[in-house]
């Protein structure tokens, strides 16, 4: 079995080594490609992951280049985890933002907008370039905005899944709470990407949530950063993207006196560079769990092993609608359970939604149909109209000022600027 990882140079790469390296009797990997253009990065990455597969005896091969082609070439996988305009784009769409008054995140709202404008057309030309090669294999996106990404890839009729960590996340810290093995926890997750909610929790198949919240209600609230108050009216766990939505004039507030999420990991990922540096690092280094990206490589490895091994397993992952919201239109793609094997994905069916949900569900799905139109074709006019779309913004005022910063921005990543 031969994978490829895009992006591969990353500092979250040794999260994802360790994963192959501990699970390798789900995957078993024979070559592992890291690629990616930056050839100081991949080196580091590249020594560090071959040091993890040796201590852990992990037979396979780890081969590290910058010719995608190559790479991708009879690969069964390819992992797409990359970052177009790096950790200096994302300091900028988490910071211009704020200026409107608007709240300045990578994945949400107009920050969200301007990555996935970037990153879509970048996505698509490798995408093709695997295509051409190497038709038959499956492409695994984790490249944010995940949404609009696996969206873009399956309008265009690519093999594609799109994956979050957030569920993973979910089922591992409730087991914790549990008191269980996170094989005995399934959740009721629905909803977009970095939009969902835990509507269940259910233990050996008993829904645990109600007494879940009583129990640990606090601790919850605060993983998430919202009022535990708010857990108990709802009745259900948002993702703590949701906080965005719930507390919007709270969180600019906040970004607005403190550095940026992306001036912190840059510094972090300088420390992690040097570390990888180390020849006697075998290990990913504690300092990574702070990165983010907690769980991805088990969740990677589980839908990897699903998707090559045919296994129909129920993996959370982002695929068509194809009327399993029946609010939704059939292309939009969700964020829900599904059986995975080696046909595809198959969401299992939901149960009806609330409006509380349904409704803002609906709204940020248009505004992604508006995103990808203006991704795929360009334009002001796409771009303003993306913006006056989202709940976050929606007023002509703001739409105006945050397409004109969106592209001044951006300028050099956006062909028809």
């Amino acid at each position: 079995m031969k994978l490829a990882v895009v992006g591969g140079g990353s500092t979250y790469t040794p999260e994802l080594i360790d994963g192959f390296a501990r699970l390798r009797e789900s995957l078993p990997i024979e070559e592992l490609v890291l690629v990616d253009p930056a050839a100081d990065r991949l080196e580091l990455v590249g020594g560090l992951a071959r040091r993890i597969f040796a201590k852990q005896g992990h037979t396979g091969k780890v081969v590290t280049t910058s010719d995608l082609d190559a790479a991708v070439a009879d690969a069964d996988a390819v992992l797409l985890q990359l970052r177009v305009g790096g950790q200096a784009a994302r300091n900028q769409d988490e910071t211009w933002p704020l200026e409107c008054g608007c709240v300045g995140q990578e994945t949400t709202g107009a920050g969200g907008l301007a990555k996935a404008l970037r990153t879509v057309p970048v996505v698509l030309d490798i995408a093709e370039r695997i295509a051409r090669g190497n038709p038959d294999a499956w492409i695994i996106d984790f490249t944010n905005p995940v949404g609009i990404v696996t969206r873009a890839l399956l309008q265009a009729g690519h093999r594609a899944v799109g994956l979050c960590n957030v569920a993973i996340g979910f089922q591992r810290r409730f087991a914790a709470l549990l008191g269980v093995t996170p094989d005995q926890v399934t959740l009721d997750h629905v909803g977009l990407n970095h939009l969902t909610w835990e509507r269940a929790v259910r233990l050996n198949g008993e829904d645990v949530l109600p007494k879940l919240l009583v129990e640990h209600g606090d601790a919850v609230a605060e993983d998430l950063r919202m009022p535990r108050s708010l857990l108990d009216r709802l009745g259900v766990v948002p993702s703590y993207y949701l906080r965005y939505f719930y507390a919007h004039d709270e969180v600019v507030r906040e970004l607005k006196v403190k550095p940026s999420r992306a001036a912190e990991v840059a510094a972090m990922e300088r420390q992690l560079l040097d570390l990888y540096a180390d020849p006697s690092l075998d290990e990913k280094p504690e300092l990574l769990a702070q990165r983010g990206g907690a769980f991805y490589s088990e969740a990677a490895v589980a839908l990897a092993s699903s998707l090559l091994r045919d296994t129909g397993d129920v993996q959370v992952v982002n695929t068509l609608n194809n009327g399993t919201l029946p609010f939704l239109p059939d292309d939009a793609v969700i964020e829900v359970p599904a059986t995975v094997d080696g046909s595809g994905t198959k969401p299992l069916p939901v149960a009806p939604l609330e409006p509380l949900y349904s409704g803002l569900i609906a709204n940020v799905t248009a505004y992604e149909h508006l995103a990808l139109e203006a991704a795929l074709h360009g334009g002001r006019d796409r771009v303003f109209k993306a913006l006056l779309a989202h709940p976050l913004i929606g007023q002509t005022e703001y739409a105006d000022a945050l397409t004109d910063r969106l592209i001044a921005h951006n300028r050099e990543h956006l062909a028809w600027a």
